[in-house]
């Protein structure tokens, strides 16, 4: 039998979900029908709207898909007055204020706090700057991501962003892929690292040459969710970047009609690979979706991938920093700690894009933030801003690999809070633990549960959300794993720390170095250190310890409708809000 989801999306879904959102805010958040709440806001997502959590009724997190990650002169400043004017609820977050923006590991951007009221004018001034929420949820085609300066690298194989730009306007909004049986997750990248991540896309598109001729090989059944990791699977099949568009869609169609749609857990395309294998899903798409013969794989450039490979590479392999491009301008990678922005920091952001750049700022799946087309002789004044204080082109290695997802600050699935802690973890360690020699780079994701928005499962360190018991309270804790990442040969993060309290995950990373820089072989980078060891070796290295590093939400475990509220009571939530913004009671 089909789910609830599938007759929920068998009743009302795709384009047609606009006009009951509309009407919706029109009459106000009581007018959506209590027993109807669940289907309405399966709906939503397909245009970008997630309900937040218990204790925050009324309030939504709001999506905005920016393919490749590519923002335009003026979306920028568009997306920090949309966060300005209508982000800013009840909750005001102690390190980041009341309102911000957070760019995600898919290259998108998350509002938090928006009324359902306010929707009609947020997607009016998105609609005049070229933005758009649609499916950036939703059992559809999301965000197209990709490498985040694709066209301006220097040294990239093949541009891949008219490819990610064409698969972007062909799709989104397209009947015939509007209802898939779960999201659809796409990355294309034409650069030798390996930065659009595709090994744990459902469809990858990645750097290829057949004959001569550069192009892509297509990999399909990446994904990290759950406790289900897979890494993409070659199909043995090569496309031009003009016939990339066709087999996708052939790709996505038949994804739609062989997807399993009576079990949600299973309906991702990782599991029809597991089911089908390469070959039956070649010879299928082949017989069955697409009227040319296809060209089988080319010679792909998966040996030179160092993107969060955990390797020695002699670079970073992020985008953050100073580089330039092919046109003798140059970008600016900024990195901003766990993705988040302050309203104001965004619009500034715009300021300086415009001031020194072309306007154009991009997004990148490690979170943060580049500003493209800055000519030389502006890049010292751009550089001495203060604004990059904040955000520097140069960080701390710590500062540089944290990543955090949004956490029960906002989500219904998460188990702990993740942003300010990942915040305050970064910063004792870069005050408290001197990184062996030789390492630059090393890589900290914070996931507040198993569902994996934050990529635990390809870091250095893997932090996933749990609950213990210490001195006889609940508290919040944290299972580690080790020796996650991508690169040449992938692989997952060994889970090896079990429930280890959120206070004593500090002395534990510090402690893991310690014992890494002690068991190395000469310049072993972490990574071949880990492989080198058994997991029963590995638990040893961590040693949970307290330290001097204080952790104010250890003891929420989700006991408030807020992390950061004053009183320690569901009851204090001032939701769900009437239709004119004043809160009221939950228990109203």
């Amino acid at each position: 039998m089909p789910t609830d989801v599938e007759r929920w999306k068998s009743e009302v879904y795709g384009n047609e979900i606009r006009e009951h959102l509309f009407e919706f805010a029109e009459n106000g958040w009581e007018s959506i029908p209590e027993d109807e709440r669940d289907a309405w806001f399966e709906r939503f997502k397909w245009w970008g709207l997630y309900h937040q959590r218990n204790g925050q009724e009324s309030y939504f997190m709001m999506r905005i898909g920016t393919p490749n990650g590519v923002l335009e002169p003026g979306q920028v400043r568009a997306v920090g007055e949309i966060a300005d004017e209508y982000a800013r609820g009840p909750g005001v977050n102690p390190e980041f204020g009341a309102a911000y923006a957070d760019f995600t590991t898919r290259q998108s951007i998350q509002l938090h706090w928006i009324r359902i009221e306010d929707i009609p004018a947020i997607f009016e001034k998105l609609d005049e700057h070229g933005l758009s929420t649609q499916q950036a949820c939703g059992d559809s085609w999301r965000n197209i991501v990709g490498c985040p300066v694709a066209g301006k690298d220097k040294h990239e194989h093949v541009d891949a962003l008219p490819v990610a730009l064409d698969l972007h306007e062909t799709y989104k909004g397209h009947e015939d892929h509007t209802n898939l049986p779960r999201k659809w997750k796409v990355s294309v990248t034409g650069c030798r690292e390996g930065c659009g991540q595709g090994d744990i896309n459902d469809l990858a598109y990645e750097p290829a040459t057949k004959d001569g001729e550069k192009g892509f090989n297509v990999r399909v059944g990446g994904g990290l969710a759950r406790n289900e990791p897979r890494l993409a699977r070659g199909l043995d099949v090569f496309v031009t970047p003009e016939q990339a568009g066709e087999v996708g869609g052939a790709i996505s169609a038949l994804f739609r009609d062989h997807g399993d749609r009576e079990n949600r857990y299973n309906a991702r395309v990782k599991f029809l690979m597991d089911e089908w294998g390469p070959e039956k899903f070649r010879r299928v798409l082949q017989e069955e979706y697409v009227d040319w013969e296809l060209q089988t794989a080319g010679e792909d450039l998966r040996e030179e991938y160092s993107y969060n490979s955990g390797h020695a590479n002699g670079g970073h392999s992020d985008h953050v920093g100073v580089h330039e491009q092919n046109d003798g301008n140059y970008y600016v990678g900024l990195d901003v700690l766990v993705g988040r922005m302050g309203a104001a920091d965004v619009l500034e952001l715009a300021d300086l894009a415009e001031e020194y750049g072309s306007g154009e700022v991009r997004l990148t799946q490690r979170q943060n933030a580049i500003v493209t087309d800055v000519p030389e002789e502006n890049l010292d004044e751009f550089l001495a801003e203060e604004l990059l204080d904040n955000y520097s082109p140069d960080p701390h290695p710590f500062m540089r690999g944290s990543i955090a997802c949004t956490g029960t600050e906002f989500c219904s699935l998460s188990i702990v809070e993740t942003k300010n802690r990942q915040v305050r973890y970064a910063r004792w360690l870069k005050e408290n633990v001197e990184l062996p020699d030789g390492v630059e780079d090393f890589h900290i994701h914070l996931s507040g549960c198993t569902a994996s928005c934050a990529q635990p499962q390809i870091a250095d360190v893997s932090l996933r959300g749990m609950k213990t018991r210490k001195n006889g309270e609940a508290v919040e804790a944290l299972d580690i794993g080790l020796g996650g990442g991508l690169g040449e040969n992938p692989q997952f993060a060994d889970w090896v720390g079990q429930r280890v309290p959120a206070d004593e995950v500090p002395g534990a990373i510090k402690n893991l170095l310690a014992n890494f820089e002690d068991a190395r072989e000469s310049e072993e980078t972490f990574r071949e250190f880990v492989e080198r060891l058994d997991e029963e070796e590995l638990e040893a290295l961590i040693e949970p310890e307290e330290t001097d590093y204080e952790d104010p939400m250890m003891h929420n475990t989700k006991l408030t409708w807020y992390p950061y509220a004053d009183e320690d009571d569901m009851d204090d939530s001032p939701a769900p809000a009437h239709a004119d913004g004043t809160p009221i009671a939950s228990d109203d």
